[in-house]
């Protein structure tokens, strides 16, 4: 029974962590390495937890470095932060490849729309009780970039129900 109890933790652990990443960059701007580097690390707990084939933890590891590369050269050619580019590799690990196309997909719809809210935002002067907001007047500065972790955050969110991690410790009696 401890051990159900645990394996419900840490498979609220993806999200929770999603959550937080995008918290953060939305207030810092910066998604910091130790979370990327835990949310990864969640995902092979839970797959050695739920004892998970090898072979889905491996074609969920290709994956998540399929997508390191990925983000690494555009985060190279000055696209994307660091952040982001970790970020989506450890959420890419989560999801694996039935869910990448979707997620890769929802990213850029969020990311647009938070791209065009904060263009419009940003247009107009901040009410006087936001601008004294250090992190608001960060994100509202026209130079500031995008806080991207949140559009990447809420669309792993969203894939994460479509894995093939979530389907095989849901399918169990009573788990969620």
């Amino acid at each position: 029974m401890a051990s159900h109890f645990f394996m419900i933790a840490v498979l609220w652990a993806f999200p929770v962590g999603m959550a937080l990443a995008g918290s953060i960059d939305l207030i810092t701007m910066t998604i910091p390495n130790r979370l990327c580097l835990a949310i990864a690390v969640g995902f092979f707990v839970l797959a050695a937890l739920a004892r998970a084939p090898a072979d889905l933890v491996l074609f969920n590891l290709s994956c998540g470095a399929a997508a390191l590369v990925t983000t690494f050269a555009l985060f190279s050619l000055g696209w994307i932060g660091g952040g982001d580019a970790k970020l989506a590799a450890a959420t890419a690990l989560w999801l694996g490849w039935g869910a990448l196309l979707e997620y890769c997909l929802t990213a850029a719809i969020y990311g647009g729309v938070l791209t065009v809210v904060l263009i419009l935002a940003r247009k107009m002067p901040l009410p006087g009780w936001l601008a004294g907001r250090e992190w608001v007047s960060r994100l509202h500065d026209p130079k500031t970039g995008v806080p991207y972790g949140v559009a990447l955050a809420a669309a792993g969110i969203m894939s994460f129900p479509q894995t093939e991690i979530w389907r095989a410790l849901t399918a169990g009696p009573g788990l969620i």
